[in-house]
């Protein structure tokens, strides 16, 4: 597409000072609210959102601003991929959350889970008989997803503690099982431990095969993490097709397939919505880029996805806990992948974000975190293989504070990219990070239950 300015993409309003990547004075506190998007928006909802809203403006006033550190857990890859990481063979899932307090003594402040993409699988299904999903008729016992009970088992722990009290929720003890039928028990305090939130690795529509070989096209240079471990398949999703997809108004047997997924989506989301566990919904991100079947696509039928699936969430299914995060790739300042086209609307979208793979001697985080100023929402880096503060001395959050800085799965161990010094140095920075758990024994330096509403 042709690329538009910054300017030009916000308006004239927000004209004065756009220059993405140049320094400039403070910027203007923001007062979003959750109500003004959603009216019905959960309690816990509100209170976490108005949290991130006060660590945003923390940022802008430069007043102690503080970042959550994040890490994406991905389970699918955990628990069945034996060339994952550094595990030297398959383990459990949550071995990456864990992970984090084996180096540093202390966990993530927030956990990202995905629901997505399946690991082989033909069709959507479930472990074990979970009342969510019962209204979709999905078979049960179905190994491949176990992933997906054990995701959302870890990152309701996460809000309230594991092992947490038996209320009535799935796997109340927290513990992961093997492959071999081993198991691992995972705890953070048995209390709020941190916040969460959920990415959803789609398979495209229609496709019978949920894994990621049916959600990354066959694209020259493929995705920026430049993970091998995810096969690609060459897929039939131009433009012609995604149209239909979009195409609500003619309901396609695409659109009707699109809706289809959603609803394995939503019936995960409406547990948490049944306890009232805030997520950062983070769908379609990396839109500006051409590996996923929903990337590259016009800016217009893009955004008819999001609002499409905004609608079945918030206004069909009734989801009042959902937070949402707009993520696009990381971007050439002057090039033709600039996201702001794309950007679904202040009334869609909660947080702004980034998913950044350059490497950490680059110093274009900082034109990202300048780059989302103007949309007056709390700013996220939602993926990345880098930590923010290394053993060396660099620090990224120094220009850049971020809400939340969030580590993509196995790069939290990738040597290349991480000494354990790094992660350490990052997760001790207690001036400048807050860490999850509760209780003692994790080293967190925020009180998680202070923004439960009830």
């Amino acid at each position: 597409m042709r690329r538009r300015t910054f300017v030009t993409a916000l308006g004239t309003a927000a004209a004065a000072s756009v220059v993405p990547g140049v320094a400039r004075a403070a910027a203007p506190l923001i007062a979003p609210r959750l109500t003004g998007r959603d009216p019905a928006a959960s309690p816990n909802a509100r209170t976490v959102y108005d949290h991130l809203v006060s660590l945003e403006n923390a940022a802008r006033s430069g007043n102690r601003p503080m970042t959550i550190v994040g890490q994406h857990i991905e389970t699918q890859q955990e628990l069945y991929n034996a060339s994952y990481g550094d595990t030297g063979g398959t383990t459990f899932s949550g071995y990456y959350y864990k992970k984090a307090r084996d180096i540093t003594g202390k966990l993530p402040g927030f956990v990202e889970i995905d629901l997505g993409p399946g690991y082989g699988a033909t069709g959507w299904g479930t472990y074990g008989d979970r009342s969510y999903n019962r209204p979709l008729g999905l078979p049960t016992g179905q190994r491949q997803w176990q992933y997906t009970d054990d995701a959302v088992d870890l990152a309701f722990g996460v809000w309230k503690g594991l092992p947490r009290a038996a209320d009535g929720t799935y796997n109340p003890g927290g513990t992961m099982v093997r492959l071999d039928g081993t198991s691992a028990t995972l705890a953070n305090g048995g209390a709020a431990a941190g916040i969460v939130g959920m990415s959803f690795h789609q398979p495209y529509p229609g496709s019978s095969v949920k894994s990621w070989s049916r959600v990354l096209t066959q694209v020259e240079g493929g995705h920026p993490g430049g993970n091998a471990s995810y096969p690609v398949a060459t897929l039939t999703t131009d433009q012609a097709w995604f149209d239909r997809v979009v195409d609500w108004e003619s309901d396609t047997p695409e659109y009707r397939a699109l809706l289809a997924d959603l609803g394995f989506l939503a019936a995960a989301l409406s547990y948490f919505a049944a306890w009232d566990v805030p997520v950062l919904l983070r769908p379609y991100h990396e839109m500006n880029g051409g590996w996923f079947w929903w990337g590259g696509k016009t800016p217009a039928s893009y955004k008819k996805l999001w609002r499409i699936t905004y609608d079945y969430l918030v206004k069909t299914k009734g989801l009042h806990n959902l937070i949402f995060v707009w993520s696009p790739n990381a971007w050439q300042p002057q090039g033709n992948d600039v996201p702001w086209d794309y950007y679904p609307g202040a009334g869609l979208v909660d947080v702004v974000a980034v998913d950044d793979y350059n490497p950490a001697a680059s110093d274009l985080t900082h034109v990202y975190y300048t780059g989302l100023v103007d949309y007056a929402k709390p700013r996220m880096l939602a993926e990345t293989f880098n930590v923010p503060i290394t053993a060396g001395g660099s620090n990224a959050l120094s220009r850049s504070p971020w809400v939340i800085w969030s580590v993509w799965g196995s790069g939290l161990t990738k040597t290349e990219i991480n000494a354990n010094a790094d992660v350490k140095a990052t997760y001790y920075a207690t001036n400048q990070v807050y860490t999850g758990g509760s209780g003692t024994g994790f080293g967190q330096n925020f009180a998680w239950g202070s923004i439960h509403a009830h």
